[in-house]
C-alpha cells in the first residue's frame, strides 16, 4: 500500500499544469479509470470547484483552467483514488430530491433509492389522509435528515419529527433543516423510544434503518465500508434487528390508521413482511421494488 501511495503521489506531482478545463477533466478521467474508479468523479469535483452546472461545464471545456484550484483538484482526485474518500465528502454535500444536503462521515450519503421511499410516502399520505387532517410524521434514524426534511418541504402542512441516536448526525440534520428552511423537530434517542417515553402518538412512521448484517461487512464496497458510519449500516439478527425493535414499539406510539414504511435490503422483503405480520396479524404489508427491480421498500397501513 505504501508503494502504491508513493507511486500515486509521484504521478500526481509530475503532472504539468492544465491549460484548459478539458485538459483537467481528461487527465482526471484517465487517472480514475486506470485505478478502477468512476471517471464521473472528475465532473462532480470540477462542477463544485468551478461553481458550474453539468451543462455549463460541458460548454466551457476549452476555457482556461484556473491555476489557483489545480492543486485542490488534483489532491481531491488523489484522495478519492488512494483512500477511497467519497467525492461527496470531498465537496461536503449531495443532492437529494433536488435539494442540497450537507454530508460528512457521521451520516450516510443519500442514495437515489431512498428518493423512491419518499415518493411512496408522499403518495400514500395524499391517498390515505384528508387535507384537513393534522398529520404527525416521524423519521426514525434520520441521519442527515433527508427523509424528514424532504417530506416537510414537499408537504408543508405535515408535522415532522426526526429521531437519531447519534448526536453528530443530529447536528448535521439540524444544519440541513436550517439551510433549507424546514421546520422539523429533532430528537435524540433510540428508534421510537423518545415517543414511547413522551406518550406521543403519530400517523406516519418512516425509516431507512441499519439493515446490513455484520457478517456481510467484508462484501461491501470499500468506499461504503471505510467511510459510512457503522452505526447507520449494521444491525444484528441478519440485519433485521432494527425492524424488529421498531415494529415492537409501534403499538405504543401509533394512531389508527397509520402508515409504516421501511427501506430494506434487497433480500429482506419477505422477512420484514413477516415481522410486521407477526406483531399485527391483520396487516397486509406490501413490498415495492426500486428502479433496478430489486425489493427496496416494505410498507403497510395499520387500521
Amino acid at each position: 500500500m505504501k508503494n502504491k501511495r508513493k507511486s500515486l503521489k509521484k504521478l500526481v506531482s509530475n503532472v504539468e499544469q492544465f491549460t484548459t478545463i478539458w485538459g483537467a477533466r481528461h487527465w482526471a478521467s484517465l487517472f480514475l479509470q486506470e485505478h478502477g474508479c468512476e471517471k464521473g468523479v472528475a465532473d462532480i469535483l470540477l462542477m463544485h470547484l468551478l461553481s458550474m452546472s453539468q451543462s455549463q461545464l460541458l460548454a466551457a471545456m476549452q476555457d482556461d483552467f484556473p491555476q489557483d484550484i489545480q492543486e485542490t483538484f488534483m489532491e481531491g482526485i488523489y484522495q478519492h483514488v488512494d483512500k477511497g474518500t467519497p467525492v461527496q465528502h470531498l465537496i461536503g454535500y449531495e443532492y437529494f430530491y433536488g435539494r442540497k444536503f450537507a454530508v460528512n462521515p457521521h451520516v450516510l450519503i443519500p442514495r437515489p433509492e431512498t428518493e423512491e421511499l419518499v415518493e411512496l410516502v408522499l403518495r400514500e399520505i395524499k391517498a390515505g389522509f384528508s387535507k384537513d387532517d393534522e398529520i404527525l410524521v416521524v423519521d426514525i434514524g434520520t441521519g442527515s435528515g433527508i427523509i424528514g426534511i424532504t417530506l416537510k418541504k414537499e408537504l408543508p402542512a405535515l408535522h415532522v419529527k426526526a429521531v437519531d441516536i447519534s448526536k453528530d448526525a443530529l447536528q448535521t440534520a439540524k444544519q440541513n433543516a436550517q439551510d433549507l428552511n424546514a421546520d422539523v423537530e429533532f430528537v435524540e434517542g433510540d428508534f421510537l423510544s423518545p415517543l414511547v417515553e413522551s406518550g406521543q402518538r403519530v400517523d406516519v412512521i418512516v425509516s431507512n434503518p441499519p439493515y446490513i448484517s455484520p457478517e456481510d461487512e467484508t462484501s461491501l464496497d470499500d468506499v461504503v465500508r471505510k467511510h459510512d458510519p457503522k452505526l447507520a449500516l449494521f444491525a444484528e439478527d441478519e440485519g433485521l434487528a432494527a425492524y424488529k425493535k421498531i415494529v415492537s414499539q409501534l403499538p405504543e406510539v401509533m394512531n389508527r390508521p397509520a402508515l409504516v414504511a421501511f427501506e430494506i435490503g434487497h433480500q429482506q422483503g419477505v422477512a420484514v413482511q413477516e415481522i410486521i405480520k407477526h406483531k399485527f396479524p391483520k396487516a397486509e404489508p406490501k413490498v415495492m421494488q426500486d428502479i433496478n427491480q430489486k425489493d427496496r421498500i416494505v410498507y403497510s397501513w395499520m387500521k
